[in-house]
């Protein structure tokens, strides 16, 4: 970390190093990624090399706010990488400094394996394709002869398996089969699972169940046009498609309110960095709010940095299918180029990604960021009764989306982080895609671990469990955190302090050590959790300024103690951890809760979490605390969700409290709003939304006396 830091704190540069972006948290060029692999390669001159990470590594907290806020030098342009060379084992990892075009540190990581690609789930498709036993296999379960053109895998990471461990690089395929390449193959999933060793490119093993299920003939069941066509088509509607589903066009005249500088987006107050990587996809850092003049900072950094998918089927080999997606594939390699009008709608900004090629030359993801503005309905609303409800002000808001769509295997996992003008933060998920499934037979008891969603298709129960990190800067850097619970008053109906037996009151309780910090969802007390600066104090209310963590969509981990999965994802056993923040030897402090390498990690030794918990003993109270919370959603599935899913929404929000001095949004402009007086005067006011201006809206009230 010494290292590092001496070198945050010194810029250097060297001749034939590419132009670096003006700030110091934007995601490396193509010029960049492709000078770190050059100098990677000068370094293996006799080694074949498959590149496999190539991103930024961000400056230390302490550098990068010397040079932010108290003119210090900027931090230099720090990469990190991983890459795997044939014929070793693990990982060959390290750091360049980019500026100075050398590499200042090189490790050869033996007993673990890297991140799997795009690249590596479709290299594994063709391994078992061209497989003879794969091939024996798909014979005996009812695929036709010479159709092996017909079969598809979905690449999965294999969590862990014991007769390997991390010996070797694995993935599990699960295996399915298309009558036609515009087919979906989920109804038409094989029994047998075979294991792929992906740096010898062959399969390794085949996991066959001890009850064969005979591969479906049923029809396939798709969703793209031409089958939609084929299922609800008629003569007088031939699409299929309802035909009510009129256009909705979003349009703004004057322009979007926001302004980009770069990757530093300025927003109702709002100020931030919009920063993307390999595997949190979009990370919001030093995010301030204007209060009238005064700039507050909120938070230094908030991402999501981790994931798990626990499937709820105990048989072999369904116990291996428990995906942590963002450590084991990335939410950024597998994240889509958006398209205008479809992923996003409005008026948008989009934003595009670049990563390493195998090769190490950069590739890049057209629109992987959607930026833009929606409308946000009211702000806040009032009328008087007295002059039957004349009198009222009524303002509207609009809401800026930050956004990403990112595709493991059979799921969309689609992310908007929404700002709104009071100063509240959202994070909204949206689930779709499709259901991982297995085969069943015509007369089989699948039991409470699926259902049956479709003729021999059985879709196992699973979860969907987020770990959202936020390292806050409330007001300054030294910040707590607490539960904060309703309760009724401990005092008796009756009682001098309780006379009727109505009082209730916000039990906060602040954590003073790591373990107070380790925290579960109470529904019964409509639990949230409280992020303050106990050194910045609301002059009216007494109250340390804060932001109050409001989630409700927190499903206890399933998986019992001693699993596999809470081995593999210690966080997701409770929805709360609170850590004092520490860089660590890198100078890449805390980041990932399931470790820094993921893929078949076993679960043992103090890693990640586990490690930065220790004995529970360190202080979190009015220090810098970095706030983990556990999050999501448990997936029954029904048949709704078949052939594909719409979309399931949780959602989660940061709410401003005892910040502001009064609502901070009484500075927009209203939308409609007559005074008492202008109400006996017969003023107009202020009108921008009536059908008096709003001509379009008539159409609907004309529509409606059809």
């Amino acid at each position: 970390m010494e290292r590092l830091a001496q070198l945050a704190l010194h810029t250097t540069s060297a001749s034939g190093a590419p132009q670096a972006p003006a700030h110091p948290l934007d995601p490396l060029t193509p010029q960049e990624i492709k000078s770190v692999s050059s100098l990677i390669k000068s370094n293996y001159k006799t080694k074949s090399l498959n590149f496999n990470t190539v991103t930024l590594r961000e400056p230390i907290k302490r550098a990068y706010y010397e040079w932010k806020e108290k003119n210090g030098p900027k931090p230099p342009r720090i990469a990190y990488f991983v890459i795997v060379v044939d014929g070793d084992n693990g990982v060959h990892e390290g750091l360049v400094d980019i500026g100075a075009q050398q590499v200042i540190e090189m490790n050869h990581t033996e007993g673990v394996q890297p991140i799997l690609t795009p690249s590596d789930l479709q290299k594994t498709e063709e391994i078992v394709r061209n497989d003879p036993d794969v091939i024996r296999q798909c014979e005996l379960s009812g695929l036709p002869p010479n159709s092996m053109d017909k079969i598809y895998c979905d690449a999965w990471t294999i969590g862990y398996d014991e007769r390997w461990g991390s010996s070797k690089r694995l993935q599990q395929a699960l295996m399915y089969y298309r009558s036609d390449e515009d087919d979906s193959h989920y109804s038409h999933p094989f029994d047998f699972c075979p294991v792929v060793d992906m740096n010898a490119g062959k399969v390794i093993y085949i996991d066959i169940p001890q009850r064969r299920r005979p591969l479906s003939k049923f029809k396939h069941s798709s969703f793209h046009p031409k089958h939609i066509a084929e299922k609800f088509g008629t003569k007088e509607n031939p699409s299929g498609f309802r035909n009510d589903n009129t256009p909705i066009n979003i349009t703004q005249p004057e322009g979007v309110s926001f302004k980009l500088n770069g990757h530093v987006m300025s927003w109702s107050n709002f100020n931030f960095h919009i920063g993307f990587n390999y595997r949190e996809g979009i990370v919001l850092s030093d995010m301030t709010y204007n209060d009238h003049g005064n700039v507050r900072p909120l938070f230094h950094r908030i991402s999501l940095c981790e994931m798990v998918v626990p499937y709820g089927c105990p048989d072999f080999p369904h116990q291996r299918k428990h995906a942590l997606d963002i450590g084991e594939y990335g939410a950024g390699n597998c994240t889509n180029p958006l398209a205008l009008g479809c992923d996003c709608k409005g008026v948008i900004h989009y934003m595009d990604a670049h990563f390493p090629n195998k090769e190490g030359d950069a590739s890049t993801v057209k629109n992987a960021i959607c930026i833009h503005e929606e409308d946000d309905g009211l702000l806040f609303k009032h009328s008087d009764f007295r002059d039957d409800f004349q009198t009222t002000v009524t303002t509207r808001g609009k809401k800026l989306i930050i956004s990403q769509i990112f595709t493991a295997a059979n799921y969309e996992y689609c992310i908007y982080w929404i700002f709104r003008q009071d100063g509240t933060i959202k994070l909204e998920i949206r689930l779709t895609g499709i259901l991982n499934t297995f085969v069943c037979a015509d007369d089989e008891d699948i039991g409470p671990w699926g259902t049956k969603v479709y003729p021999n298709v059985n879709a196992h129960n699973h979860q969907h469990l987020f770990s959202l990190r936020l390292h806050s800067r409330i007001d300054g850097d030294n910040n707590s955190a607490a539960t904060s619970d309703a309760k009724s008053s401990p005092f008796p109906t009756g009682s001098n302090e309780n006379m009727y037996g109505n009082a209730f009151y916000c039990d906060k309780k602040t954590f003073n050590t790591v373990k107070d910090g380790i925290t579960n969802f109470e529904g019964a007390t409509a639990r949230t959790w409280d992020i303050f600066n106990p050194n910045s104090v609301h002059k009216y209310s007494g109250k340390p300024a804060t932001y109050k963590l409001v989630s409700t969509f927190c499903s206890p981990l399933l998986a019992q103690e001693g699993s596999l999965v809470r081995k593999r994802a210690p966080w997701a056993a409770n929805h709360t951890q609170v850590l004092p923040y520490k860089d660590d030897k890198h100078g890449y402090g805390m980041l990932y809760p399931s470790g820094e390498h993921v893929a078949q990690w076993s679960g043992d030794g103090p890693r990640g979490m586990r490690k930065w918990i220790g004995d529970g003993s360190a202080n979190i109270n009015n220090t810098d605390i970095v706030f983990f919370h556990t999050f999501g959603i448990t997936h029954f599935p029904a048949p709704e969700d078949f052939p594909v899913m719409p979309t399931e929404i949780f959602d989660l929000q940061l709410r401003p409290r005892n910040i502001h001095t009064e609502n901070p949004v009484l500075d927009v402009k209203p939308s409609y709003a007559r005074t008492t007086s202008e109400v006996k005067a017969g003023a107009v006011g202020v009108d921008t939304c009536s059908l008096n201006v709003d001509k379009s809206s008539r159409l609907a009230t004309e529509c409606c006396k059809k």
